[in-house]
């Protein structure tokens, strides 16, 4: 006869397992695609382009769990570069979570948001770059 012992799973060992894990790096790197025209669709011409810069920043948040998101002029200047109402399809994007150095900053982190220069979109996939 053979003993199966079989854990079972309470809320008590789930916060013990999650103590027990290695602390989540704060300061990571990340490269995402991110489907512009998904995100747009339906969306008034003259106001594609503010709104592609808003989702982008949505899209880091949500990513990177930071309400800080600051976005660099290149991805800026390749957004609007199309001009206001055809902004790209879409865009490669390097998402870096980094310390706030200021003092009295509400938030300890905040990510910077910049553009990844591709030739095509075709089997990318999110990566995490090792610095």
């Amino acid at each position: 006869e053979i003993l199966q012992s079989t854990k079972r799973i309470t809320k008590a060992s789930m916060s013990d397992d999650r103590a027990n894990r290695a602390p989540k790096a704060d300061i990571v790197t990340r490269e995402f695609s991110i489907h512009m025209s998904k995100r747009l669709y339906g969306v008034t011409f003259k106001k594609r382009a503010p709104r592609a810069i808003r989702e982008i920043k949505q899209f880091a948040a949500k990513a990177m769990k930071t309400s800080d998101v600051r976005i660099d002029s290149s991805l800026n200047k390749f957004v609007w570069s199309q001009g206001v109402k055809n902004v790209p399809t879409r865009v490669r994007v390097r998402l870096s979570r980094k310390r706030n150095e200021d003092e009295d900053a509400k938030e300890k982190l905040y990510t910077v948001v910049t553009h990844v220069d591709v030739k095509d979109f075709k089997g990318l996939q999110n990566e995490t770059i090792e610095d």
